[in-house]
């Protein structure tokens, strides 16, 4: 994204929240693994989605209007035609040397204007010193309270101080909203860079599941093939995977978010993959399933195709205009019908549908939404409770699934334990869709026939 690209965004929350308001959004803080070693650092994506700033102990504020005070303004003001808008004020670390050599590079107050388009920015140890003043004769403070407690803590105080001016004919905020409902729905629609993001992390991820089905072979441990999964996420720019890899082999495919990864692949058997790289803190999400000996044996294939065709079933229906329950309407439809067809759900398929008898196979809804995380954010239902529409734009999940453990009531044997998923990301166009995900493969045929070329499977 470029810097124009995040300032677009700053200015359309401004706009929302109007001059008598302030935005404040804290970065996500440093998370330890373990002792004195640190996770690698991820922002939180609303705040990366307003700054494009990466480093932690950084605050953002956005106030709207010219009602900021030559004091509050530091020489770090890089844009002083930008207060007639609104001005975007970054509280950040300082350069430091010394840390620097350790830790690498800080934007600093400097890099923070000049790089990340703040038009003021000043050391995170100055917070408690300069943000009550921007408080001054605001009504309304969007924050989300409760995410972390000692920026709760901190506005709280800073709130108190303000209230002590009282006398002075100084006014605090008395209101306080969700700035997050005012990002999360500028985040459901995705601008064209979002897109190029999130079709770039797609490739990617297809180019790893079909490298997995390259790769596999009966006596292989589940975790060799995340493995050969992770290799091309960082192989192709993807430094990390958009959430914790699923690699489930025979029964361990019907527990929905397994990621033990640890068993070994048995011949016969099915695994499913359910894996996606993060670009750009974009996420991609695709699940496949195959025979780990590259070839389905009977049963395995009468599910996973009717799997496949509910999932057809879905994809059609997300196009602008339907709402966003029809695919999984689509999905259900197809499964019941077909479960019925195979001996494993007995009535009429209406009846069930309306009963959720298929719930006992397929337990999940066909989708979510998709974007910075991999649940993504966005509200599924409208003000008065109907199904949302699909607008051009959104990106969601299509993936259906049938999942049959060992020991299910009345059901034979010979369908235990096989658990198949099938998921692509699709986005929703003015006229249809686009399937991001569509290069990894997913019919029988073009399954089989990737094994069978590279080797895999039994031999």
């Amino acid at each position: 994204m470029d810097k124009q690209e995040f300032a677009r965004r700053r200015a359309q929350v401004m706009r929302h929240i109007g001059k008598d308001g302030v935005a404040i959004l804290p970065a996500a803080p440093q998370a330890l693994r373990n002792r004195d070693s640190e996770y690698p650092y991820r922002p939180d994506s609303d705040f990366y989605y307003l700054t494009g700033f990466a480093e932690p102990d950084a605050v953002a504020v956005l106030v709207p209007g010219r009602l900021l005070s030559a004091s509050h303004l530091s020489q770090h003001l890089q844009n002083p035609s930008r207060r007639k808008q609104g001005t975007y004020i970054l509280f950040c670390r300082e350069r430091d040397p010394k840390m620097e050599i350790w830790n690498g590079a800080r934007a600093g107050q400097e890099g923070a204007c000049a790089i990340y388009g703040a038009d003021a920015a000043y050391p995170i140890s100055e917070i408690d010193k300069i943000l009550p003043g921007l408080l001054e004769n605001r009504r309304t403070v969007f924050y989300d309270m409760g995410r972390q407690a000692a920026v709760d803590q901190q506005l709280l105080d800073w709130i108190n101080r303000v209230r002590s001016k009282s006398r002075s004919g100084v006014s605090a905020p008395t209101v306080f909203s969700s700035l997050s409902e005012i990002v999360h729905e500028m985040r459901l629609l995705k601008s064209n860079a979002e897109v190029a993001a999130m079709r770039r992390a797609a490739v990617v991820s297809a180019a790893a599941h079909r490298r997995a089905m390259q790769a596999c072979k009966p006596g292989m441990m589940e975790y060799q093939i995340e493995a050969d999964l992770l290799h091309e996420f960082v192989r192709e720019g993807c430094r990390f995977p958009a959430y914790n890899s699923i690699v489930g082999g025979g029964a361990n495919a019907c527990t929905l978010h397994y990621n033990d990864n640890n068993a070994r692949l048995n011949d016969g058997e099915l695994l499913l993959i359910d894996a996606g790289a993060e670009f750009n803190y974009y996420a991609a999400d695709i699940t496949r399933t195959f025979p780990v000996n590259g070839r389905f044996n009977p049963e395995q294939k009468a599910l996973y195709e009717l799997v496949l065709a509910a999932q057809y079933a879905a994809i059609d229906k997300v196009r602008p205009g339907n709402h966003w329950n029809e695919p999984h309407q689509a999905a259900v439809r197809v499964l019941t019908t077909g479960l019925v067809k195979l001996g494993l759900l007995s009535g009429k398929p209406a009846q069930l549908i309306k009963d959720e008898g298929y719930r006992k196979f397929y337990m999940h809804r066909t989708g979510h939404w998709l974007g910075m995380d991999v649940h993504d954010v966005g509200e599924y239902k409208d003000g008065a409770g109907a199904w949302r529409v699909l607008e051009p734009g959104m990106v969601l999940t299509v993936e259906p699934g049938l999942y049959i453990p060992a020991g299910s009531e009345n059901v034979p044997k010979k369908w235990w334990n096989i658990g198949i998923r099938i998921e692509d990301d699709v986005l929703v166009t003015k006229n249809g869709n686009d399937v991001l995900t569509r290069e990894a493969p997913k019919t029988v045929a073009e399954i089989e026939a990737l094994m069978a070329a590279a080797g895999s499977g039994a031999g």
